[in-house]
């Protein structure tokens, strides 16, 4: 897929938290875009919950991909308009189009 189509294809992503298959959650997005910050999203409810007490938290991409190593699983599927067909993608590929992402650097979240 050409770039450009990929960032705009609709995406599912895949996750699973801890080895018992009862872990297994989903969500779908409109973009890729959309699903990657999708994943910075779940790592910042990850981080609020282990610091409820705090105003606001800060994390950088190593931490962020430390959080996406130690799932059970992740991946996700990203639609081809061209095969008419979702497209299976690993932990590392995910990790690959965070870090060519815009928003790569660190966060602060409140």
């Amino acid at each position: 897929l050409r770039c450009q189509q990929l960032q705009n294809s609709h995406t599912i992503l895949l996750v699973q938290p801890s080895h018992k298959p009862t872990s297994r959650t989903y969500c779908d997005f409109e973009t890729l875009t959309e699903a990657l910050e999708g994943v910075c999203k779940i790592y910042e409810e990850h981080l609020k919950e282990l610091n409820p007490s705090s105003l606001s938290i800060t994390y950088d991409i190593s931490q962020l991909f430390d959080f996406i190593d130690d799932l059970q699983d992740m991946a996700c599927l990203i639609f081809n308009r061209d095969s008419r067909a979702y497209e299976p993608k690993d932990k590392e590929w995910i990790k690959e189009k965070i870090l060519c992402s815009p928003k790569k650097t660190g966060r602060k979240i409140r």
